[in-house]
């Protein structure tokens, strides 16, 4: 089975680079997702179906991956990653998170004002996608294929809400103005909506590390490839960091590379039932959270907690076309057993 979604992805690469029979470089980009696929089995404990409808999804894209291995110059090697987090003592498994998660390398969201982390109703992976520390973040994945990865794995793509209450350290309730979006095209509904909040956030605004915006806490020093002034394939590399080389870019809610590393595909609703909070698959619409590998030198637009992203290359989330790029991944969430839909 391995050996044949290999050979497919080979064939669907191959064809979009100019239809040759498999260069090296997707060659290479095969045998690293290989290894993706690997990790992700052996660290997240997937069964068979899960690794069968993962790989369907990656074969299916031909471009997903941790990057264009032709061209993408990570600043720090996995091994590198290891080595530093040995040295200082840094260990990301935590037990209780897991107990109440039911699964690894994820964090209760809930408000520490009123709340305990036994108290949520939802989680959130403290990584981005594939959640495994030292792994390089997921990229050009489009929205519905990150939705589609996070059902694989037992989870599902988070509201923009959930995203902002990690960074924040409080989930808060849903503040959606789905009043503002009644009778209005979507581009008018999302432009409205984000004006409220945004004018409503802004003047408490605070990054996941704290009040104030610095440089050299999160993954934010690394650097485009020379000449990448779009967001192609072949002229713009995916130079990331490894998952967590910065133990301290994390929320109060202990989730990790918010800001830096690569943005993040979110669920926006328009109305109630495009919330996936309270159990909806059809989604709404996208949502771009966070920021990406240059911002320590180069800030490409606002990355606080709650501020909520223009509608850039905007579509349904499941829209097969919707948007993906070279720095841009997603993370997962989760809604637990115990969960309370009318109140969370």
């Amino acid at each position: 089975m391995k050996r044949c979604f290999a050979a497919l992805q080979c064939i669907l690469l191959a064809g979009i680079l100019a239809g040759e029979a498999c260069p090296q470089d997707v060659k290479s980009m095969v045998q690293l997702n290989e290894a993706l696929f690997d990790q992700l089995q052996r660290v997240h404990h997937l069964t068979a179906k899960q690794m069968s409808a993962i790989r369907a999804i990656f074969a299916g894209s031909g471009y997903m991956g941790q990057g264009n291995p032709a061209i993408t110059k990570h600043p720090v090697t996995a091994e590198q990653c290891e080595e530093k987090l040995a040295r200082e003592a840094i260990r990301y498994e935590n037990p209780a998170f897991e107990k109440i998660c039911g699964a690894k390398y994820m964090a209760p969201l809930y408000n520490p004002a009123v709340q305990k982390p036994e108290d949520a109703c939802n989680c959130i992976d403290q990584f981005e996608f594939p959640d495994i520390p030292c792994a390089y973040p997921v990229v050009w994945v489009r929205a519905k294929e990150a939705a589609e990865l996070c059902e694989a794995m037992g989870k599902r793509l988070c509201d923009a809400h959930e995203w902002e209450g990690a960074c924040a350290g409080a989930l808060e309730n849903p503040d959606y103005r789905f009043d503002l979006a009644a009778g209005q095209s979507p581009e008018a509904a999302i432009r409205l909506m984000r004006t409220a909040h945004n004018h409503k956030y802004g003047p408490s605004k605070s990054w996941s590390y704290g009040d104030a915006c610095r440089e050299e806490v999160c993954a934010g020093s690394s650097s485009k490839t020379p000449g990448c002034t779009g967001g192609s394939w072949s002229g713009c590399g995916s130079n990331t960091f490894p998952a967590g080389f910065f133990p301290q870019c994390h929320s109060p809610l202990m989730v990790y590379d918010l800001n830096g590393n690569a943005a993040e595909h979110m669920n926006l609703p328009l109305n109630e039932k495009q919330m996936a909070s309270r159990g909806s698959r059809e989604y709404g619409y996208t949502e771009m959270k966070g920021s990406w590998f240059i911002f320590d030198t180069q800030r490409a637009h606002e990355d606080w907690c709650r501020w909520r992203a223009p509608y850039w290359h905007g579509s349904r989330v499941m829209d097969k076309q919707s948007h993906h790029n070279y720095h841009l991944g997603f993370r997962c969430c989760k809604t637990l057993d115990r969960n309370k839909a009318e109140s969370h």
